[in-house]
């Protein structure tokens, strides 16, 4: 059989994957025995230069797809390459050819037609994760569907695929959705062209709603016209049905009663996170993948260790008993103060007795403190086991004892450092804040963390025009590298309340910046500096240990 288009030398066509109005999905294979997909977009480029504007654009947006590749996600498929087509001067894009099936097939027969609860949170977790990773980058997939989603059966993680529409042009993308879109999967806003990151969200809930009713909430009856407007206008007009009526009706006949029963308890965080996501108005909706993603994190890592980890429980049961125990002794200890003794004998009896409950208290209060963060670690190990998505740089753990916490600085250098370091906090108290911010750049220059840290933080609470977010971040974690405490801390902080809207606006000074968000890895830098004994990071740490 003849190929229809040759793609690029040393990249054969094997055929098609798929076809439709964004675009064709080719199987391919380099030179040897690597299989990759090809996605061909459906508008020509005829001029690879930059008077062509097709392919400026073209190329503005692979650029910003090979960011989102700069840091590789386990739920995001990875980019190889991208050109033009030899045959027909098609645009394409190469990614890797993920092996398994997509959700669409996951609930075809021989498969139940809904998921299970357990395997749905999992592909929560992970399909929120890769728009979180795409939002981070400004990427916008447009698409979001459940044969969109694969299950990779090499390292069992659900991958977003077909990227095609987030690199189109906006007059195609309307062309396409228009006549061969997904309207199904389509948020109301599409229908008039336009795509926001609250369009994934509402994407990414028609699958959710998908994958536990065994239906989409506005199912399409046929492909004609008439079918498609309805299920347009009901996306805009009509509320979703009842996702557990639905659920119920759609249980498989040989599961069992009782797991029909468990399988009806549909976690209540759950189904209110789906209707938020389908919500009509983009703003009440959640506002991007990386908040959705933190909720999403926030109720399924309590959820999977209450379901798998005895080990949690009886964390739980001792940390409930060791607060009973401290609130004793502190009675205890209120009680034995009050007595008054006259002699100096009774006196130091006194002081015997009541040292023992005092030194009982503050060790139970350690001791809290050590479970307090177990608990948490227990369930982010609960959480990374259950996703089984692993770390991608160094920086994603860190232990408690850390190196290179010096500058190599002798006593003299050291004491000027110090010298300068007070100047610029006496010229800033002065409101001299330029020649202020001049020392902190020279000594931030010399990799002084101190200077590191503050340079940073007034950059991020809009004081210093001098840097931007970005590389203000990056000073943070640099003096978090050389184990500077309230570098760790506002880090900690950062990560862990980057989409905890309430917050930040208390403090608003942080408004200023969007902020990678990581909860596990902001609760690790606040359990860190919390041992290390700074109380600010220890009220952060309980705040979000009780938001658990």
């Amino acid at each position: 059989m003849s190929k229809v288009f040759t793609i690029t030398s040393g990249l054969e066509n094997m055929g098609a994957l798929k076809t439709g109005g964004q675009g064709s999905v080719y199987k391919g294979k380099r030179t040897g025995e690597i299989i990759t997909a090809i996605k061909l977009l459906p508008t020509p480029i005829y001029s690879e230069s930059s008077d062509d504007k097709n392919f400026t654009r073209f190329q503005n947006e692979v650029e910003k797809l090979k960011k989102v590749n700069e840091q590789p996600n386990p739920n995001v498929v990875k980019f190889l390459s991208s050109g033009i087509t030899e045959t027909g001067n098609f645009p394409y894009i190469e990614m890797e050819f993920i092996e398994g099936p997509d959700l669409e097939e996951l609930l075809q027969p021989p498969h139940a037609p809904l998921f299970a609860i357990k395997e749905a949170i999992k592909v929560a977790e992970q399909l929120s994760n890769a728009l979180a990773h795409c939002h981070r980058f400004n990427v916008k997939h447009g698409d979001i569907k459940s044969n969109n989603v694969k299950f990779n059966v090499h390292t069992g993680n659900y991958v977003l695929l077909d990227f095609g529409l987030a690199i189109m042009s906006d007059e195609d993308r309307r062309t396409s959705l228009r006549h061969a879109g997904a309207i199904e999967f389509m948020a109301p806003e599409q229908n008039e062209g336009r795509m926001y990151f609250e369009t994934d969200v509402y994407s990414f809930g028609v699958v959710m709603f998908e994958l536990l009713a065994g239906t989409v909430p506005f199912p399409l009856n046929d492909k004609g016209e008439t079918s498609r407007n309805a299920v347009m206008l009901a996306h805009m007009e009509t509320p979703p049905p009842n996702i557990f009526t639905l659920r119920g009706k759609a249980l498989p006949e040989s599961w069992s009663t009782e797991k029909k029963e468990t399988e009806m308890q549909l976690p209540e965080w759950m189904f209110g996170m789906i209707y938020r996501c389908l919500e009509k108005k983009p703003e009440s909706r959640f506002a991007s993948g990386m908040a959705l993603h933190d909720y999403i994190v926030q109720n399924s890592v309590w959820f999977n260790a209450k379901e798998g980890s005895e080990q949690v429980k009886l964390l739980k049961q001792e940390n409930k008993r060791l607060l009973e125990q401290n609130k004793n002794l502190q009675i205890e200890l209120q009680k034995l103060s009050k007595g008054k003794k006259s002699s100096v004998a009774q006196a130091e009896e006194n002081n015997e007795i009541i040292a023992k409950p005092v030194s009982q208290a503050k060790k139970a209060a350690k001791i809290f403190l050590w479970i307090l963060a177990g608990l948490f670690v227990a369930a982010v190990f609960v959480y990374a086991l259950e996703t089984n998505n692993k770390p991608t740089n160094n920086t994603q753990t860190r232990s408690v004892v850390q190196t290179d916490t010096s500058n190599n600085l002798s006593a003299e250098e050291q004491q000027q450092v110090n010298a300068q370091l007070q100047n610029a906090k006496n010229l800033w108290r002065d409101n001299n804040k330029e020649a202020a911010l001049d020392i902190y750049e020279q000594l931030t220059q010399r990799n002084i963390p101190q200077a590191m840290f503050t340079y940073a933080n007034f950059a991020l609470q809009n004081k210093n025009d001098r840097i931007n977010c970005s590389d203000a971040f990056d000073l943070l974690e640099k003096a978090n590298d050389k184990n500077y405490l309230p570098a760790k801390t506002l880090l900690g902080f950062l990560y862990a309340y980057a989409n905890d809207e309430t917050t930040l606006k208390q403090l608003n000074y942080y408004q200023r910046c969007v902020f990678p968000s990581n909860v596990s890895k902001g609760a690790h830098l606040l359990m860190e500096a919390t041992l290390q004994g700074d109380k600010t990071a220890a009220q952060w740490l309980d705040k979000l240990n009780a938001k658990q």
